[in-house]
């Protein structure tokens, strides 16, 4: 009779491992986009939020960094921040930066932007003509324009040969913050020029086909159409330029006023500016870090104002 038991030495086959399912792949290739996300979170929050939140900490505190002592003394350094008058006279500096600043590079983007788009020729050499002063160097083109508005520089020269008065320019106090504002708008025009561009190329041309047949002008196209469709644009060159002035005008009021300090007689300082001061001319890093926070507070209403009045729908 045939033995019919099994053979309990034979060796055992391995198993056939399981192919990988579908959702594990697709798990990995998650867990590798959220490992690439993680680095920059973490250097962001490192190196901007905590440090922001600091800030807030050091504002409540008479904090010199000469003086290992460091009271809790609530809101005396904000108190003391508004009777500085020389701190009342940044902030308005500052506004002054922002309402004709933002307005001469938006109002001459906007104009250059319209005229580059009616061009057929040449056009990538005039982008790039008015493009180049936004990536020259801040510190080299503030100091261009403080050797062309010097007492004895090239404007007044021409102006004396065309026989009008010599100006005191950057040495006036009434004239120094202009010529400051006018130096950041020509520098960033070409920021604002190709923004604007990209605006209206997103404009569909069947919007002015129909107006043409209307026998619509081009005031009213641009009134009607152009405006309205070029909305969200405007409003982002506006918030952008605007915290652009608040924290970029520090380079050109250092290297352009008559003395670092905002001079002549603090025409020129805005809050950026005062803020150094304090913390690096002064060592007071408890008014300082008070005064960025103020500074926060007016860029974070600046930003809120601005979309609240500027953000409006239109439909076609």
């Amino acid at each position: 009779m045939a033995d019919t038991s099994l053979e309990t030495n034979q060796p055992l086959k391995p198993k056939a491992k399981k192919p990988r399912s579908r959702l594990t792949l697709k798990q990995s290739k998650y867990m590798f986009v959220y490992l690439c996300l993680l680095v920059p979170l973490i250097f962001y929050v490192t190196i901007r939020f905590i440090p922001t939140l600091y800030t807030f900490n050091i504002g409540f505190h008479e904090w010199n960094i000469l003086s290992p002592e460091k009271p809790f003394v609530g809101m005396d350094n904000y108190v003391a921040l508004f009777q500085d008058p020389v701190f009342r006279k940044s902030l308005f500096n500052t506004f002054i930066f922002i309402a004709f600043g933002v307005t001469g590079q938006v109002v001459i983007g906007l104009g250059v932007a319209l005229l580059l788009q009616r061009i057929n020729t040449f056009v990538g050499i005039f982008r790039v003509i008015y493009f180049i002063p936004y990536v020259t160097s801040i510190v080299a083109v503030s100091w261009v324009f403080r050797w062309l508005f010097m007492n004895n520089g090239f404007v007044n020269e021409m102006l004396t040969n065309l026989g009008l008065p010599a100006q005191l320019f950057l040495n006036s106090p009434n004239q120094a913050i202009y010529i400051i504002i006018a130096t950041m708008v020509w520098q960033a025009l070409g920021f604002q020029m190709v923004i604007f561009l990209a605006g209206l190329e997103n404009i569909p041309k069947i919007f002015y086909e129909a107006a043409e047949v209307d026998g619509a002008s081009s005031w009213h196209k641009f009134k009607s159409i152009t405006l309205p469709l070029l909305n969200p644009t405007i409003v982002f060159s506006v918030v952008i330029g605007s915290i652009n002035f608040i924290q970029v005008s520090f380079t050109q009021v250092v290297n352009m006023s008559v003395d670092s300090a905002g001079g002549p007689l603090q025409s020129t300082l805005t809050i950026v500016v005062y803020i150094y001061q304090l913390a690096f001319r002064q060592f007071s890093m408890g008014m300082a870090s008070a005064a960025t926070v103020v500074l926060f507070l007016i860029v974070l209403a600046t930003t809120v104002i601005q979309m609240k009045v500027l953000s409006k729908k239109f439909d076609y």
